[in-house]
């Protein structure tokens, strides 16, 4: 299976490819990193039938379809490049890390896909992963950008499952909470239910392989945000100032 991995360089990314490296498995790795890259490649050679990296920035976004356009087509896209400023960031964001972030969390990913997506439908098969987050459900103050870039790429997800769905081509979007990762080492918070990036991944892989169209965990944090997005207005207001 020939899999591209964004965001590959660290954290979430590169635990996807050493869960994924075997044998059986063609890995391309993107990321702008490339000394990581490189790194990663080397720990996962002996493991994989081949490894080949793409150092590109996501946010350029003529050299990333640039060069995806020179590979054939992939299997599976886990489309997991994304950023975010931190829960400490209270200020109002500038015009400029809003559309950072968002070049990043959910253009880079229509970018990607407006090459890839016609290889998959013209053979009729394909696996394209989200990876969202369980912030995208209910947005605090100190995370309304990332929050919301997270919010709209379900949408897109869920736009883009019912119209592939015809070319069998399989849509799945993960709502992780927190993992250990380079976006969670910014928060200088107590995260409940924290997950060890291998376990969180894990979890997130059993989910793909199985073809769940919508997985959101950890369970339980999943279900206090459903139940408190059904609180009266007023009452969540009250919560998230006493929180915040």
């Amino acid at each position: 299976m020939k899999i591209l991995i964004t965001g590959a360089s660290s954290g979430i990314g590169a635990e996807f490819a050493r869960q994924y490296a075997n044998p059986q498995n063609e890995l391309f790795l993107l990321a702008r990193r490339e000394e990581k890259l490189k790194e990663l490649k080397n720990e996962l050679a002996d493991r994989c039938k081949k490894i080949t990296l793409i150092v590109v920035d996501v946010r350029d976004f003529q050299a990333l379809q640039s060069k995806l356009r020179e590979l054939e087509a992939f299997d599976m896209v886990i489309l997991n490049a994304g950023i975010s400023l931190g829960h400490t960031h209270t200020a109002i964001p500038t015009i400029e890390e809003f559309k950072n972030l968002y070049d990043v969390n959910v253009l880079s990913q229509h970018a990607t896909l407006e090459v890839v997506l016609p290889k998959m439908q013209a053979r009729k098969s394909g696996k394209i992963v989200f990876i969202s987050s369980l912030a995208s459900l209910f947005s605090m103050p100190s995370s309304k950008i990332y929050s919301s870039s997270k919010r709209a790429l379900n949408a897109y997800a869920e736009g883009i499952r019912y119209k592939y769905a015809k070319d069998n081509i399989k849509v799945i979007t993960i709502l992780p909470g927190f993992v250990k990762s380079e976006l969670t080492d910014k928060n200088d918070f107590n995260m409940p239910m924290l997950l060890d990036t291998d376990v969180g991944v894990g979890l997130m892989k059993r989910a793909i392989d199985r073809g769940k169209e919508f997985y959101a965990f950890p369970l339980r944090f999943y279900l206090i945000i459903k139940l408190f997005n059904l609180l009266p207005s007023l009452l969540r207001q009250r919560i998230v100032n006493y929180l915040h």
